[in-house]
């Protein structure tokens, strides 16, 4: 008998998500694995951060699994679901589609894989390890992720950011202004966002006349994001060789979280 999971899709989720899957070629032998399974099987890796080869044997082989996990990535179904997903729940909670504003930060995590590739130390937080930078829209969904080692800074991840969202500007026809804490202050980087992607890059500094933690006006949003994504175990580190796969465990955390949204 096969059992059901608690990070399994409900009826109403599955009908969601179907249709955003790559489909069947035309061309080739017809699919023998069920796509809801394998889905329910990175649910379940992603929600309890077990590795793959100890998926319990209700689901499809770990290695099938784990190849439609790296085949999405490679061709961005990941992205792709989480930008309709996000625009789904936007125009849920009545906003436009896209958004006219988002807001930058970055996170530093240790590590849980010996030998994985881009690995260094953050020196301001003496974390060894990778460093996520993420870019979400005022309501706390993921807009972009960029996973680079922690010695990175963060102005360096910005520009990674910038430069992937602004080959996929169609997506954003709306987006002028992006908000960020006092790490990504600096003029020349300011003029760089402006003349390169006509973007208002406002920095939020923190008061000095004020001591200890303050919630900044809009900046926490991004950080219950970090703090959404945490739900997800398989993130409580980065455990994953590739920096690449990082970013497809993040789109799929957020879509999870979507999902429930929705359905």
């Amino acid at each position: 008998m096969t059992l059901s999971y608690p990070t399994d899709l409900t009826n109403d989720q599955w009908c969601l998500i179907v249709d955003l899957l790559p489909r069947v070629r035309k061309l080739g032998r017809r699919r023998s694995t069920c796509l809801r399974s394998v889905l329910n099987a990175i649910f379940y890796v992603s929600d309890t951060g077990c590795k793959w080869r100890m998926l319990p044997h209700d689901y499809p082989n770990w290695q099938t699994v784990y190849t439609y996990f790296r085949r999405w990535r490679i061709d961005g179904t990941w992205e792709r679901i989480n930008d309709q997903l996000r625009r789904w729940v936007r125009v849920v909670e009545e906003r436009s589609p896209t958004p006219s504003m988002a807001l930058l930060d970055s996170q530093s995590v240790k590590t849980g894989l010996p030998g994985a590739e881009q690995i260094s130390v953050d020196g301001g937080k003496l974390v060894n390890g990778r460093k996520r930078h993420i870019l979400v829209d005022t309501i706390g969904l993921l807009l972009m992720v960029v996973v680079t080692a922690a010695g990175i800074s963060d102005q360096q991840g910005a520009r990674q950011i910038f430069e992937c969202l602004g080959q996929k500007r169609p997506k954003f026809p709306r987006l002028v202004r992006i908000l960020a804490d006092g790490t990504y202050r600096g003029e020349a980087f300011m003029r760089w966002v402006m003349d390169s992607f006509r973007w208002i890059l406002e920095v939020v500094l923190r008061s000095d006349e004020v001591k200890g933690f303050v919630v900044q006006p809009k900046r926490w949003v991004v950080e219950r994001s970090f703090g959404w994504l945490l739900w997800s175990r398989r993130l409580s580190k980065d455990y994953e060789r590739l920096p690449q796969m990082s970013e497809a465990f993040i789109y799929v955390a957020m879509i999870r979280i979507m999902l429930k949204r929705l359905a």
